[in-house]
């Protein structure tokens, strides 16, 4: 196991492109760390830093206490695994997995034994003697996979790993590779666009965007307790509803519907954004349909049904109030009709409210 520091990182290209600014962590020993963000984000220059296949422009990087930016890819100790998985495709599944072992010099006998327990370890035993081309997508992530933990490196770098997979085989290996990092108690780097994967898989996630750092921290923290509204946006499935609007004497001005801000913000937070527009967000999944209910504990929302997606465990209700457009996530077999009028309750503490100018999040009430 090997912590690693990232210090004022920064990554500019000869044409002047700023991918990568200030990024500051620590990574300690053993922890599943996943760089998560849209395409351009900069997550994966950033990997490609730590393994050294980039150089730093600016900032200090150190393994273990010790200055690495210097040092060769060999020399940092880490293994990586591709997105394109890059195996040899003239070699067996048995030879993908030696070949860098054999390029140490380790004995045959020790060789084999490795390679074999491997093979054991990600189901591969049946399969050593086939080619790339004989295998599926998953078997042939499990190989790239296999080609790192057989190294007995001390970190692990993976580069958008089960992009190529079909949603079934991104499952299956999402557990093992979760598994797998249970096994081996190596530091982990995770580099993926796909927030699933982020919130399953990570001790901690680093959100990025443009570059830029947005928030560090557990799937609770970024789920429950978000910075700004590109987190509280990125984090969730679908994401949350966000609905901008001017605050007037404490309240949102909407048509129908009446948003009264005290019950969730302090005056003084009322008081200085008074007659400014703020960005009102609530999670699909948050609400609860109201059937009756007077609404105690939050906003009793009238609305009416564009569109319903039955997803098996759930159903996506599209609905449209005021001139909003948003997302409800309801029980199957409470599910509204398309057409329909709908009532719904927003709790209390489900409530985030931002800046619409910073898009930072504005402090609401405690509801513990």
């Amino acid at each position: 196991m090997a912590y690693l520091t990232l210090r004022g990182i920064n990554k500019i290209y000869p044409n002047g492109f700023h991918a990568v600014h200030d990024f500051n962590l620590e990574i300690e020993k053993g922890e599943f760390i996943v760089f998560v963000g849209s395409s351009g984000c900069g997550k994966s220059t950033t990997l490609r830093m730590i393994a050294g296949l980039e150089n730093i422009s600016k900032g200090e990087f150190y393994i273990d206490g010790e200055r690495a930016n210097e040092m060769g890819p060999r020399e940092r100790g880490v293994a990586m695994v591709f997105q394109s998985y890059a195996l040899y495709p003239h070699m067996t599944v048995y030879e993908n997995l030696a070949f860098g072992l054999t390029l140490q010099g380790v004995d045959d006998d020790v060789i084999e034994e490795r390679v074999n327990n491997t093979a054991r370890i990600l189901g591969l035993t049946d399969y050593l003697e086939r080619l790339p081309r004989e295998l599926s997508g998953g078997q042939r992530q499990r190989v790239a996979v296999g080609r790192a933990i057989i190294r007995k490196v001390n970190i692990f770098l993976m580069d958008e790993p089960l992009s190529n997979l079909d949603a079934k085989q991104r499952v299956t290996m999402r557990s093992e590779i979760t598994q797998l990092h249970r096994e081996t108690g190596a530091t982990t780097i995770y580099v993926t666009h796909d927030q699933t994967e982020a919130m399953t898989m990570a001790d901690r996630i680093v959100v990025m965007k443009d570059g830029y750092i947005q928030q560090v921290g557990t799937p609770y923290d970024l789920y429950f307790n978000p910075m700004n509204m590109f987190v509280a946006g990125f984090i969730g499935e679908p994401p949350m509803n966000f609905i901008e609007s001017r605050v007037s004497s404490g309240n949102l001005t909407l048509n129908d519907n009446h948003i009264e801000l005290r019950a969730v913000a302090d005056q003084d937070v009322l008081d200085k954004y008074e007659g400014s527009q703020i960005v009102f967000g609530f999670r699909p999944e948050s609400i609860r349909p109201a059937l009756g209910d007077s609404g105690r504990g939050g906003y009793k929302i009238r609305c009416f049904v564009n569109l319903v997606e039955l997803l098996g465990d759930t159903t996506n209700v599209y609905v449209n109030f005021d001139g909003f457009n948003v997302i409800l996530k309801v029980d199957p077999h409470q599910s509204p009709s398309v057409g329909s009028q709908f009532d719904f309750v927003i709790p209390y503490e489900s409530v985030y409210l931002f800046d619409k100018q910073t898009e930072k999040r504005i402090k609401t009430k405690s509801f513990k």
